[in-house]
């Protein structure tokens, strides 16, 4: 079958075999972990990373041009290899072995490579081979055994005593078997909604979370510049501004420290402080931004600013502390319900929202601030903040706004009937159709009994005091028929949340399964909802977005709890989410976290969101980044090391027959075939995949050589190769190296691994 032999010794240098009694010992300890629910498989790609829908077609590893782990570079590599080692044999040994070679070498392209090749934690080494299911497995020994030292380089492989394969199929035994291969192709439970974000039996979605800044005090705003520098800028409620650099490190010395000027208490709860923060659209050419903050005028009456001040020229990483120019001022009667949004729109004017001065249900005037229009307090604003206007307002007033012919009326108003609404956020669009882009979304706070999520509408009216969410508040001003509402998209009660904190709707690159929801949250529960559109019924259907899946968030760096009061929300300038939260809501404790948002379930194809930060001066030191935040890994490592120390003596002393008990487990050997279905695309509902064994000798699907894989093949044997490479060489598995702050793993002789049993921890990995 052979039509050259192999050299002697294999691919590299010989490996010694296991002792029983760690392998027996690793083996029991799964078993309890299996037992528990710690470690369970999960689609994950041998980069550590979540599967993806390829940008192109896959001319070799087809099965998994819908959804899998392999761009189409890797499928060429992984084509290449095929080639490299069918050179080999003879036509005979073509018919015989191609199909399993293929079925091999293309498992990682599989959306759960990670769990065949035992790679799921990145400390633990990696299987040389995918695992197999004893059947097949016993199948591809009986007629391909020739065929194993050109797969791999492992000699525990190669020279596994027993012709009938038991030996090497029990070491590509995996415990769980719905996910050896094939079975894990006609697993129904494994393929049905792969790709799409993954719900718990509630319909919650099941998100994780990467934490990327922390020892923040109560964090108010992450804003960025839209610069193409890619920082982004947060806000302290004390009045201290911080950048943040795209490698995650921070500017060790502040953008804008107004702790002077800003008016705030340690006391849980106050609402002043530094509200908010907005850069101008032309701030690459004009270097202009704009703060909203609390401070104390003359005769110390509490007052709500908006300022326009300019970054340094001396440093792009530090405001002019001399530049601010007072845009607005407006008294509050009270110490809450200061609003505190600042953004632009599309037109590129200045959108300022306001709270209803504070004190509880809107007493001032017949009507509440809200409805009156004269007041700019419980109002959304709208000014021109590139020019002055008239009676020395350092600010023009847009000639469309709806109210500006009204008799009484504040011309600068824009939509009213607010109550406190706190974060509001511009959609982007669908990043290829734009649809919904410019659409102003906020979460309006309630009074006690509702909280709402509203789009701004021009001249809208939102009916605070008269109604709270869909519900009249005030029975007589509810009664009016002249009040024309804006109803919200979305109301919820206090059972649920008592502070709604607004969001934003998701269009970035990372995690395609969220373009188009809005993700928002409630302060006082940690609550964290998405929203998603019905475009045909224009209704807003909600869900709830759970956290704490181990099995769901065990990749690198992810974690899956986050503090409970969250404050904000942010989007970076590559349109990824993030939110803000703190642990003790107090304007003075240094207890504030932001969290970036991952889909576990599928990610973007490989290099279709990279992007060139522009290079930006920094003249203060780099803080680097450090967690505090446990991730899913090493909370699932203490866990097993937890359950190991439970273990007792008894299961050591028992190892030698459960080592034997462990022979002859396998089925009766069957032959393979490599015809299967092709696996949908992500969001559609998935059929199992059938395998089914087909003739001895005779496998369906053997590709055909493609011309340029033909050339490439050839360039190698020109280059002199007598053998192709070992696998690890060319085709690296282990992905990306953890990142820096992932401590490396400990040295014993045998560790247990992720969710599979025993394995050799080479002295030198290939």
């Amino acid at each position: 079958m052979l039509r050259r032999s192999i050299p002697r010794g294999g691919w590299s240098r010989w490996t010694p075999w296991l002792l029983t009694s760690p392998r027996i010992f690793c083996l029991s300890l799964i078993v309890l972990l299996g037992q528990v629910g710690l470690l369970q498989g999960h689609p994950q790609c041998l980069d550590y990373r979540p599967p993806f829908q390829p940008l192109q077609h896959l001319e070799f590893c087809s099965d998994y041009e819908s959804f899998g782990c392999c761009d189409q570079r890797k499928d060429h590599r992984i084509a290449a290899r095929y080639w490299d080692i069918m050179e080999y044999f003879d036509l005979k040994g073509h018919e015989l072995c191609g199909g399993y070679i293929k079925d091999i070498l293309c498992q990682e392209c599989s959306p759960y490579a990670a769990h065949l090749y035992d790679a799921e934690n990145p400390r633990t080494p990696l299987r040389n081979l995918p695992g197999l299911c004893s059947d097949y497995c016993s199948a591809f020994h009986s007629n391909c055994h020739s065929a194993i030292a050109l797969l791999t380089n492992d000699r525990r492989f190669q020279e596994s005593p027993g012709k009938d394969g038991t030996r090497f199929c029990h070491l590509l035994n995996l415990p769980d078997k719905d996910y050896c291969f094939p079975n894990i192709l006609r697993s129904d439970h494994l393929n049905r909604n792969l790709g799409t974000v993954a719900e718990d039996r509630r319909g919650c979605l099941q998100l994780c979370l990467a934490e990327v800044a922390n020892r923040l005090r109560n964090p108010v705003a992450m804003v960025h510049a839209g610069d193409g520098t890619h920082r982004f800028f947060v806000a302290e409620q004390v009045g201290v501004v911080w950048v943040y650099l795209p490698d995650g490190s921070r500017l060790e010395q502040p953008f804008l420290d107004l702790k002077s000027l800003v008016l705030t208490t340690p006391w849980i709860g106050d609402e002043r402080g530094f509200l908010g923060l907005a850069f101008h659209p032309g701030f690459r050419r004009n270097r202009k931004f704009y703060i909203y903050y609390s401070c104390l005028g003359k005769k110390r009456v509490e007052k709500i600013r908006i300022s326009e001040m300019k970054v340094s020229r001396a440093d792009p990483n530090k405001a002019d502390p001399k530049s601010e120019r007072v845009i607005l001022e407006i008294e509050e009667p009270a110490s809450n319900h200061n609003g505190g949004q600042l953004l632009f729109g599309l037109d590129g004017y200045m959108y300022i929202f306001t709270g209803d001065g504070g004190q509880a249900g809107d007493p001032f005037g017949k009507f509440g601030n809200a409805q009156n229009k004269s007041s700019l307090l419980g109002k959304v604003l709208r000014i021109d903040v590139n020019g002055a206007g008239s009676g020395g307002k350092r600010y023009r007033v847009p000639m469309d706004n709806p109210f500006v012919s009204e008799p009484g009326a504040h011309p600068a108003i824009y939509a009213y009937g607010i109550r406190n609404m706190w974060r509001c956020a511009v959609d982007r669009g669908d990043p290829i159709t734009h649809q919904g882009r410019g659409r102003m979304f906020c979460g309006d706070v309630g009074e006690n009994r509702f909280e709402e999520v509203d789009i701004i509408v021009k001249g809208g009216n939102y009916g605070w005091r008269a109604k709270e969410g869909f519900e009249c508040y005030d029975k007589k001003l509810c009664q009016n028929a002249s009040l024309d509402d804006i109803l919200p998209i979305y109301a919820y009660g206090h059972a649920v949340g008592k502070s709604v904190t607004g969001g934003y709707v998701y269009r970035g690159c990372e995690s395609p399964n969220l373009n188009g929801l809005y993700i928002f949250g409630d302060f006082m529960s940690g609550r964290l909802m998405a929203l998603q559109e019905d475009r045909k019924t224009k209704k807003w259907k909600k869900q709830d977005i759970c956290l704490g899946s181990t099995e769901s968030c065990a990749f690198p760096g992810l974690i899956s709890t986050h503090s409970k009061f969250i404050i904000s929300f942010g989007e970076d300038e590559a349109g990824e989410l993030y939110f803000l939260a703190t642990s003790y809501p107090s304007a003075y404790a240094p207890h504030g976290s932001i969290y970036k948002f991952v889909d576990p379930s599928r990610r973007a194809p490989p290099g279709k969101c990279k992007y060139k930060p522009v290079p930006v001066k920094t003249r203060s030191k780099r803080v680097q980044f450090r967690p505090l935040a446990k991730m899913v890994l090493d909370l699932l490592k203490e866990q097993s090391e937890k359950a190991a120390r439970k273990l007792s003596s008894a299961t050591l002393a028992s190892s030698p027959n459960r080592a034997s008990s462990q022979k002859d487990s396998f089925k009766k050997p069957a032959s393979p075939t490599s015809s299967r279905k092709t696996s949908p695309g992500p969001g559609a509902k998935k059929r199992a995949r059938v395998w089914s064994p087909g003739p001895q000798g005779k496998r369906k699907g053997i590709p055909k050589r493609p011309s340029g894989i033909a050339r490439q093949a050839a360039q190698h044997r020109r280059a002199g190769r007598s053998l192709p490479p070992p696998l690890p060489s060319r085709w690296p598995l282990r992905g990306p190296e953890p990142p820096h702050h992932v401590e490396a793993a400990a040295e014993p002789d045998f560790r247990c691994a992720g969710s599979r049993g025993w394995r050799w921890e080479p002295s030198e990995r290939a």
